[in-house]
């Protein structure tokens, strides 16, 4: 009767471990199906979620620093037309996109319409000097083709100039044009907008997306905005490492592409590390895409130039042209038209890192350089001992923004300590239902080996 009980006790185990581990089982793709419906029910851009928490108000702080190129011998370049040499200035750095956004409206059609106020503040304890600073560069009323001799005589101008930083950056009085210039002129009390996004109600996967940007619908791409809580939205939960992100960057009126580079702990959260396609800045013939952004066949050399796009037509007409820092990825001409230059993986690159499940960038660097075109001309004087057509840097910048520890600490509590949690109690059930299934299953045949015949003679034979 006791080896009955006994044994009816180790099926009685055996049952219970294997339902203890088919739970254990069972929990991990239900686990997985409840946190995924979690992430995106608080990922969809509506009051109330944490997403829209996050994105509506100015959240973490985005800074700007900026690098400039000093030339160091305008003479030689204006009086025997040699190759500018340029020495790097910088960084002066300046907290923007620190403002929430303004004119949030939901739309019928799952879309939030908004605006991006801009604005920048001097951040003196992270620059090597101060808004004063004078830098020679590129007079930027010069650079315009169709400007008579006789005003440039007039006013004196040269086709270099020593402006300060904040003159350069936010704007000046040209004697010339007799109007303000500036690289980022006008800027304080501006906007950036309206965008048009989608809220990922009724999607999920198109949360972020834009639909329109300044009016203008893009049917041909998929676009996000530049992603971080504090500036737009952000990417679809579940990241998928073999396919790129798109993001759009409004400095270059235009979408990019992003892929899988590496994972890596940030504040012991994982995230995974993307960079920009070797394609983005590719030449047109290389790169199709980039086709319009070749307006000017004699300063691209037939657009077979890599590493710089023209956005004159998004810059009001003005000759811009947008590269990586120090040209990186472009054509060894770049680099020899001006000296001075080292362009370095690590420190110019742009790169995301985005939180897989839920689609948060945690940490970005957006690194651009903005330059102008200058070349001979037979009727303007200062242009006249120029060679060849130039793109000439003038500064380069690092938009930058990382999640502070107190957001990391909610970030891992809220989200991260539960997905661990919940792995944990799904493994220790499996495993402790495994183990008592495998232990009470062996001690029932050994127990009921021990009663058999054999096994009793066995016992009974003299030493």
């Amino acid at each position: 009767m006791g080896c009955c009980n006994w044994r009816c006790g180790l099926i009685t185990g055996a049952v219970f471990g294997a339902l203890v581990a088919i739970l254990g089982g069972v929990l991990i793709p239900v686990g997985d199906i409840l946190i995924e419906s979690v992430v995106e029910t608080e990922a969809v851009i509506e009051p109330g979620t944490t997403a829209y928490d996050n994105w509506a108000a100015a959240g973490v702080v985005v800074y700007r620093q900026f690098w400039f190129f000093d030339v160091q011998n305008p003479i030689e370049v204006l009086n025997y037309g040699t190759s500018p040499v340029v020495i790097e200035r910088g960084p002066y750095t300046y907290k923007t996109r620190y403002l929430p956004k303004d004119n949030i409206m939901f739309n019928p059609n799952m879309t939030v319409s908004f605006v991006l106020p801009l604005g920048a503040i001097f951040e003196p304890s992270m620059s090597a000097g101060s808004e004063e600073d004078k830098i020679t560069s590129l007079n930027l009323a010069v650079a315009f083709h169709g400007l008579l001799e006789t005003l440039i005589r007039m006013s004196n101008s040269s086709l270099f100039q020593r402006r300060t930083v904040k003159e350069l950056l936010w704007g000046y009085h040209d004697p010339l044009l007799k109007s303000t210039l500036g690289l980022f002129a006008p800027y304080n009390g501006t906007f950036d907008g309206p965008y048009n996004v989608f809220t990922g109600k009724d999607d999920i996967s198109k949360v972020g997306i834009i639909d329109r940007w300044k009016g203008e619908k893009k049917e041909k791409k998929t676009f996000h905005v530049a992603v971080f809580f504090s500036d737009a939205s952000a990417f679809a939960p579940g990241l998928d490492k073999k396919k790129p992100l798109y993001f759009f960057s409004s400095d270059i009126c235009r979408s990019v592409s992003a892929s899988y580079e590496r994972s890596y702990s940030l504040k012991d959260i994982e995230v995974y590390r993307y960079g920009l396609l070797p394609s983005t800045l590719a030449s047109p013939i290389d790169n199709p895409d980039n086709r319009c952004f070749c307006r000017n066949f004699k300063t691209t050399k037939n657009c077979t130039m890599a590493g710089v796009l023209d956005l004159s037509s998004c810059q009001e007409g003005r000759p811009i042209y947008m590269s990586l820092p120090h040209f990186l990825h472009g054509s060894p001409s770049l680099l020899t038209d001006v000296l001075g230059l080292s362009p370095n993986e690590e420190h110019h690159s742009t790169y995301l890192d985005v939180e897989p499940n839920t689609g948060f960038t945690l940490k970005f660097a957006k690194r651009i350089q903005v330059n102008m075109m200058y070349g001979p001309s037979d009727k303007i004087t200062v242009l006249k001992k120029v060679k060849d057509y130039t793109i000439f840097p003038l500064v380069w910048m690092n938009e930058t923004a990382e999640l502070d520890d107190q957001t990391a600490d909610l970030f891992k509590e809220e989200l991260v300590s539960r997905m661990e949690m919940l792995d944990i109690i799904q493994w220790v059930l499996l495993g402790t239902g495994t183990g008592i299934f495998v232990l009470c299953l062996v001690s029932y045949v050994v127990s009921r080996s021990n009663n058999s015949p054999k096994f009793q003679k066995w016992l009974q034979l003299p030493c």
